[in-house]
């Protein structure tokens, strides 16, 4: 999707953070962006936000773990804008801690929001990408904690299933001229720590102590990217077309020292070319392939003030 300009894109969980920096940058491409949140403040913000920079924005109150509510928000931004083009699946939750200390509630409110999330967002939107035959992208935030499982278990559990999502979507759709992304950022300033704090009654009691103030404060101070910065990388990767949009070099050691864990693991034995003539459609796809592969991208945005 080179020419973004004029086409429609909806960013889930786009009123603060990652997704307001994502919002942000298809505005300044000339998109027409509507945003999605649960808090009023938050929308209220975005909006004022916009209207600093001389951008426009639309803004709904939705939760993305109710099906009908996504939903009536496809048709809704359809009939407003007559066509949707783009959808970010950003809304998530950062509830982290050990696995032994979550509770039944934790498993199903991050499994809710981070799985059952995206899942509603597909499911109301795709008939809308697919409706008008122009072709359209996806893109499904992750995390590299769902590439670098090393803490947060639950979250980073709920990450790496969005990535194998979006790797299995990329692929199915295709054919359809509809792109998918998996959206893999490193620590990028956002409200994704303070946002277990506003927890819906109906998830219960966590295992897990909130962030204190001290912490929120020192995470303000620490040198990460800036959420518009990383929005414009996600620009940058629609356009590109990327299967993975990742951001922070900083990540890439130690992936390959996972990634050659995980190949060393593999039994040094010989290949059972009969048992590998029956499955050659699990073995791999053609979107990992050399000559398919994209040369590494620039970094579009750096330097763009938080």
């Amino acid at each position: 999707m080179q020419d973004v300009a004029g086409k429609v894109a909806v960013v889930t969980g786009g009123s603060s953070g990652i997704g307001r920096g994502i919002a942000l940058a298809f505005a300044r491409a000339e998109m027409s962006v509507v945003v999605t949140g649960r808090r009023d403040d938050h929308l209220e913000e975005t909006v004022r936000v916009f209207a600093e920079h001389g951008l426009d924005v639309h803004t709904r109150k939705v939760d993305v773990t109710d099906l009908d509510a996504m939903t009536a928000l496809a048709d809704d931004v359809a009939s407003a804008f007559g066509k949707v083009h783009v959808l970010v699946n950003n809304a998530g939750i950062g509830l982290t801690g050990p696995t032994a200390l979550a509770t039944p509630d934790d498993w199903r409110w991050v499994v809710d929001v981070n799985i059952h999330g995206v899942g509603n967002g597909i499911m109301a939107f795709l008939p809308k990408l697919r409706a008008h035959g122009e072709g359209g992208h996806i893109v499904n935030t992750s995390s590299m904690g769902g590439l670098m499982p090393v803490v947060a278990g639950l979250y980073s559990m709920t990450k790496a299933a969005v990535i194998a999502l979006s790797e299995a979507l990329h692929i199915e759709l295709a054919p359809e001229g509809i792109g998918v992304s998996a959206y893999c950022p490193g620590p990028v300033h956002s409200n994704i720590a303070a946002g277990v704090a506003n927890r819906p009654a109906a998830y219960g009691e966590s295992g897990y102590t909130p962030p204190p103030a001290e912490f929120l404060e020192m995470a303000r101070k620490q040198p990460y990217m800036s959420a518009e910065e990383a929005g414009e990388r996600v620009l940058a990767g629609v356009r590109r077309g990327d299967l993975f949009i990742l951001t922070h070099p900083e990540f890439l050691p130690g992936l390959r020292d996972r990634h050659a864990t995980i190949e060393a693991a593999f039994p040094d034995e010989p290949v059972n070319d009969t048992r590998a003539a029956a499955i050659p459609f699990l073995l791999s796809s053609p979107v990992y392939a050399p000559e398919n592969r994209l040369p590494s991208p620039t970094a579009p945005g750096a330097g763009i003030p938080g």
